[in-house]
């Protein structure tokens, strides 16, 4: 697998305001270019036995205006599907997210580049009222997409799949983890966000991913 710290290098982060249907939102933006086709990309996002190999298992009715559930807990509605440029998705975690409708959304937009590669541009966008902006800040979803684009590019790039354990675990892992949390937080701070926040988001979402080991 590729150096994981370059890989952390290659991508853009972007934080900023939008709507949704539950009110004020935050976005998280990942922009990165992957060195395979947009029909490569596209199936790695769409066909569920490789979703599996770098995201988790999907399940549900996989079509517009179908559910999805995630192996690691994630569910929503499929928005959009423009195949092979944009997929929209609701994103809801865990038993409780049913009380907070129209409060997360991910798109996923691909623009076929000169060279036969692909630009890949992931926005999350969430309510500013969500229980863990307040602590984390952008972080709380930032460094978790971090780590499954890092893993979108190993399986794009030789069909490897990432043990996310394992890596959070390694002094590799950690430091991507470090610093991908310090990303979050420069780009909240580019935005315009309160520095005592930013600094205290980035130290609890540092904790949260990467805890000292026992």
């Amino acid at each position: 697998m590729r150096d994981v710290l370059n890989e952390l290098a290659a991508a853009r982060r972007a934080v900023g305001t939008s709507s949704l249907p539950a009110g004020d939102a935050y976005t998280i933006e990942i922009r990165r270019r992957y060195d395979a086709g947009i029909d490569d990309v596209w199936g790695a996002l769409t066909d569920p036995d490789r979703v599996a190999r770098w995201l988790a298992a999907v399940s549900g009715d996989l079509r517009l205006g179908g559910k999805f559930t995630l192996g690691s807990g994630e569910h929503g509605e499929i928005l959009a599907c423009d195949a092979p440029h944009l997929l929209k998705v609701t994103w809801m975690f865990g038993p409780e997210a049913d009380a907070w409708p129209g409060t997360s959304e991910v798109q996923i937009r691909l623009t076929p580049g000169q060279n036969g590669d692909t630009e890949f541009e992931l926005v999350h966008t969430a309510v500013l009222a969500e229980p863990l902006f307040p602590t984390y800040g952008p972080g709380a979803g930032g460094v978790g997409w971090d780590l499954h684009v890092l893993a979108l590019s190993a399986f794009l790039d030789g069909g490897d799949t990432v043990d996310h354990d394992a890596l959070r675990a390694s002094s590799e892992g950690r430091e991507f983890i470090r610093r991908s949390a310090a990303g979050w937080g420069a780009a909240h701070l580019a935005s315009g966000g309160d520095a005592d926040h930013v600094a205290s988001a980035v130290e609890a979402t540092t904790k949260f991913h990467a805890p000292d080991p026992a």
